[in-house]
């Protein structure tokens, strides 16, 4: 096996990103205090051709080195957008006709797997902050909660590798 060069992935420009076709998703960040988790999250984002990310709160936005450092440009090709207040991202998200559903350990919520998004509906994501999760007035606005099982010892995980699990889902289910 030979890996391929960047030239042969056929990837687009900045350009020709923004003028895609963009999955009906939108990931928002809820006070997410790591700077390369939000460029981390943009990247795969980038990677998803999602339609763009939410910043909120204390949720540092880009231009800034740790974000450039693991977004790899990503900052520009994703569409964001900075709310001071998440519950401001989520009520203009919902505006727009989007579900809205946090990623949380709550009563009642949908293991992944079990969850199937509907094709033609929009779906925005809320991704808390790295130690309290998302806050409960966030959740309490949402549609609904989504859950990743886990069998180990911790009861979280990173932001970016939870966005990465969650993206992928929502893209192989398409």
């Amino acid at each position: 096996m030979r890996k391929l060069k960047v030239k042969e992935m056929g990837r687009l420009s900045v350009e020709e990103y923004r003028l895609a076709e963009k999955q009906p998703l939108v990931v928002v960040l809820d006070c997410v205090r790591s700077l390369y988790n939000v460029g981390s999250v943009l990247r795969t984002s980038d990677a998803f051709r999602l339609s763009g990310v939410c910043l909120c709160g204390i949720t540092a936005q880009p231009p800034h080195p740790e974000i450039h450092k693991t977004a790899l440009g990503a900052e520009d090709s994703v569409p964001w957008r900075y709310f001071r207040r998440t519950e401001e991202a989520l009520e203009w998200l919902r505006e727009l006709g989007y579900t809205l559903l946090a990623v949380e350990q709550c009563e009642g919520s949908t293991m992944l797997q079990d969850f199937r998004p509907e094709k033609g509906r929009k779906y925005a994501v809320v991704l808390g902050n790295e130690v309290k999760g998302v806050q409960q007035q966030v959740v309490d606005m949402c549609d609904g909660c989504l859950e990743i099982p886990q069998y180990g010892t911790k009861h979280s995980m990173n932001v970016s590798v939870t966005a990465g699990i969650v993206l992928w889902h929502f893209t192989e289910k398409w």
